[in-house]
């Protein structure tokens, strides 16, 4: 029996995981929660194989941070993110340890099935990035990388000076930047550009560790 934890903070989601799981007689569901941290707690207390872990979780906890920890004090256990983050530092992270296998929640049940198996079987599945969706006139994924790192410092309230020193970039550089994003994707201005990027979930900066 594989003695499984879910940690979603949206009932409806975790109800929906839970069911999916209770209809294979190999996976046990022993605990559903809505905060990370408290994952970490059952998996020190008892014989846990697999979490399907979200991100994003009550208080914002990040569950990547909470299974960081988890698979530092016992790398046997299975960790399955699922999340809905469409942030490139979510998959890095997840890609660098935090996770063995990563699932985004607009794909399918049986896909996430799917990977869950192949996961208890020690494969590592992650897809190659995260999703391209369409935020106004343009897609996520026409945003370089050096943009998304302007836009995520721009959306933790940095200036422009500030931004510029710690990318090494010029000033002017980082307001080009910025105005190439909102003149490609029809933004009026960059608090309209900051505020769907945040709405979309292409940067994520109120996850606690």
């Amino acid at each position: 029996m594989i003695n499984t934890i879910i940690v979603e903070d949206n009932i409806y989601i975790q109800n929906h995981l839970a069911a999916m799981l209770s209809a294979y007689e190999a996976y046990s569901v022993v605990a559903v929660l809505k905060d990370a941290f408290e994952a970490e707690e059952i998996c020190k207390k008892g014989k846990i194989d697999l979490v399907i872990m979200d991100v994003q979780t009550q208080h914002n906890h990040s569950g990547l941070a909470s299974a960081e920890r988890i698979k530092a004090k016992n790398s046997s256990i299975k960790i399955v993110v699922v999340t809905s983050l469409i942030d490139p530092k979510v998959l890095q992270r997840a890609k660098s340890g935090a996770a063995d296998s990563l699932w985004y929640k607009d794909h399918g049940e049986e896909e996430l099935m799917e990977v869950v198996e192949k996961t208890m079987g020690g494969e590592n599945i992650f897809p190659d990035t995260s999703p391209n969706v369409e935020i106004k006139n343009m897609f996520s994924g026409e945003i370089t990388p050096r943009q998304i790192d302007i836009l995520r410092r721009f959306v933790q309230g940095m200036t422009y000076d500030e931004i510029a020193e710690e990318l090494n970039l010029s000033k002017n550089g980082v307001r080009w930047n910025l105005d190439q994003i909102c003149e490609k994707g029809g933004f009026d201005n960059k608090h309209e550009l900051l505020a769907a990027v945040i709405e979309n979930k292409l940067i994520v900066t109120t996850l606690i560790d």
